[in-house]
């Protein structure tokens, strides 16, 4: 059963802490315009953000970076980061993994979750920068305080494999705990595999079942399913019966915890 390390870009453009873009209007676009013009950062963030998803405007990654650069040479920590995505995936300017770290490196450095994310996995996987798994895990513990679910489950995986600090089972559990209480599905196959094998914990079947359950229920991966029915089978009728109930049990309790 492999781990599961989340390596996919996160290549949204607008942010969760992103200011909502409400202007549509062309009246409203044309005093955005006018503020961002004047050199207010944020309505210059703005514009951008209305370029990048067409709102109010046609759909335009070029104005978009132009626009988001305007902000992020004065500091707006959410235009850099923007920034690094459109050079990462060569939206709007040439792809160049190195001004895509640049530009990470200038957001994490003030505190946005999703750069210092993005720069562990540049760091994870040499891009732009040269690999360095001490450095990713550096830069995935700081996204990981913050409470983002997809570094909480990358330090699980490099505690779990020994890679940029040294290896402790324990602390890979205690990290995919923390994403899996998210609802994260990748950190609930691993902590169903870990309860599956006594790895850092001691052995349990029916907590295996319970969170690859989970998982599969937030997974379009077939394998995913296969493992839990492999655990299912090894089960008597009552513990599968138990860890379908604990399953619903922590959905409910989660949804909840959502509202």
């Amino acid at each position: 059963m492999a781990n599961h390390l989340l390596r996919v870009a996160v290549a949204v453009i607008v942010l969760a802490l992103s200011v909502a873009v409400s202007a549509q209007t062309a009246q409203d676009v044309a005093r955005l315009r006018r503020a961002a013009e004047a050199g207010d950062a944020n309505a210059q963030y703005k514009l951008g953000q209305m370029y990048g998803r067409g709102l109010g405007v046609p759909q335009d990654y070029t104005q978009a970076v132009a626009w988001w650069r305007r902000a992020a040479d004065q500091g707006d920590a959410d235009a850099q980061y923007n920034l690094g995505v459109m050079y990462a995936n060569g939206r709007g300017v040439p792809q160049d993994d190195r001004q895509a770290v640049a530009w990470y490196r200038k957001a994490a450095d003030q505190g946005v979750a999703y750069a210092q994310y993005n720069l562990g996995r540049a760091y994870d996987l040499g891009l732009g920068v040269p690999k360095d798994d001490t450095q990713a895990v550096a830069w995935w513990r700081r996204a990981a305080d913050q409470g983002d679910a997809d570094a909480q489950n990358n330090l699980g995986v490099m505690y779990e494999n020994g890679r940029g600090v040294p290896q402790d089972d324990r602390q890979a559990v205690a990290w995919y705990r923390k994403a899996a209480d998210q609802g994260d599905a990748r950190a609930q196959f691993n902590l169903g595999r870990t309860y599956a094998i006594g790895k850092g914990v001691p052995q349990d079947d029916v907590l295996a079942y319970m969170w690859f359950n989970l998982a599969a229920s937030r997974s379009s991966d077939e394998t995913d399913r296969q493992i839990r029915d492999t655990v299912s089978a090894r089960l008597t009728p009552q513990q599968r019966a138990d860890g379908q109930r604990m399953a619903r049990e922590w959905q409910t309790a989660f949804e909840k915890r959502k509202q």
